[in-house]
């Protein structure tokens, strides 16, 4: 094993790692780069009751002089790459819970803007004066410019138009019919080649189709859990809004209700407006949007949360109940994010679903797509 080898091991183990090394000292930059991770990772309470090492031992008063966050923002950003300062950026808001990332003046004007740190903003921003706040918006400014050019591609193509089934002779790679095309030319085949060779290639057409009013309420649970789905919320909100055919809602709760529509086409200023944590009371937020719809057929109600009930959750099961039985369609959707991998109540989740909701998760690309599948129908 060469000495670089040698060096990663060493700091992928910490300072039991150090027999590894031969007695040998790490060069002056593997150095750096393991007091910057001892910094972090040194704190962990584990470390201490596993007998692994004395947690806190950088930081403790025998190691090297005690970092500042501002410092070791500044040494993270010189000695690693991007996607690893990504990570411990991340480790530090969410697992060590080391909030001046997120309220101290000094800090906000280096981090980097990062969905991980809008989500710390947005749970630590009751924290913030006026002058960290003002900073604070920068980083959700960044964040959700990002998000929305994302996005705004998505839902521009679920609108265009639905694929048919017949063939166009308007050739474009994204309408490309694969299927067709290869039964099409499997005649072309060389095997001795192992290849197709297509001569007649196929497409889809994109039609426009007619689109009537149909109204779309977004409920989101903001309880601290679920604050990235809070996020994409809004920015699918902010894309949907203005649509043809579509008349956008975008409510929030926890055990109280708060409309926040009227924020729904600036979803920076609507996302300094929540207020994340506190209880749940789902059933609460359902009945408020029931009374929102107009044209019950017409209508969509997602809920976005992870289904633990703080409220009556008989109450809940009966609020969507009578949403589906009036012909309003009702999606409960665990998770709302790039990922979609939820954790939620499967119990009440599925006592939804024995009552006609749709439950799963989506990201919010998807929820666009099903939004124009159902407005085109």
């Amino acid at each position: 094993m060469t000495d670089s080898e040698l060096e990663r091991w060493r700091l992928v183990l910490g300072e039991p790692g150090n027999a590894a090394l031969g007695g040998r000292p790490l060069a002056a930059g593997t150095a750096a780069r393991d007091a910057a991770l001892e910094w972090l990772y040194g704190r962990d309470e584990e470390l201490g009751r596993r007998g692994v090492r004395r947690a806190g031992s950088r930081y403790g008063g025998d190691g090297p002089a005690t970092l500042t966050t501002v410092d070791w923002l500044d040494d993270i950003t010189r000695l690693f790459p991007r996607e690893t300062i990504d990570r411990l950026q991340r480790d530090a808001v969410e697992r060590y819970e080391i909030h001046d990332i997120v309220t101290d003046p000094a800090v906000l004007e280096r981090v980097e803007p990062s969905q991980n740190l809008l989500k710390a903003v947005l749970l630590t921003k009751h924290l913030m004066n006026p002058q960290v706040l003002r900073l604070a918006r920068r980083i959700i400014e960044a964040v959700i410019r990002q998000l929305m050019d994302q996005l705004a591609t998505e839902v521009r193509v679920a609108f265009t138009g639905a694929r048919a089934r017949r063939p166009s002779r308007f050739r474009q790679a994204r309408n490309f019919d694969v299927r067709r095309t290869i039964n099409a030319n499997l005649g072309h085949y060389r095997p001795e080649e192992q290849r197709l060779f297509i001569e007649t290639p196929y497409f889809f057409s994109r039609t426009r189709q007619h689109i009537n009013q149909w109204q779309v309420i977004l409920l989101v649970d903001q309880s601290g859990s679920m604050a990235g789905s809070v996020i994409h919320s809004a920015v699918t909100a902010a894309c949907l809004w203005g649509l043809p055919g579509v008349r956008t809602h975008l409510v929030a709760f926890d055990t109280d209700v708060v409309d926040l529509t009227s924020d729904v086409d600036d979803p920076v200023e609507l996302l300094m407006k929540v207020q994340l944590g506190g209880g749940t009371n789902i059933g609460r937020a359902v009945d408020y949007a029931a009374q929102l719809i107009e044209q019950p057929r017409r209508a969509i109600v997602a809920l976005i949360t992870d289904f633990y009930e703080g409220g009556s959750e008989e109450r809940l099961v009966r609020a969507v109940s009578g949403l589906v039985e009036q012909g309003t369609k009702v999606l409960g959707l665990a998770a709302l994010d790039e990922q979609a991998n939820p954790v939620y109540d499967r119990g009440a989740a599925q006592r939804l679903a024995d009552v006609g909701a749709s439950v799963g998760a989506m990201t919010p690309g998807e929820l666009a797509t099903f939004v124009a599948e159902q407005v085109g129908r």
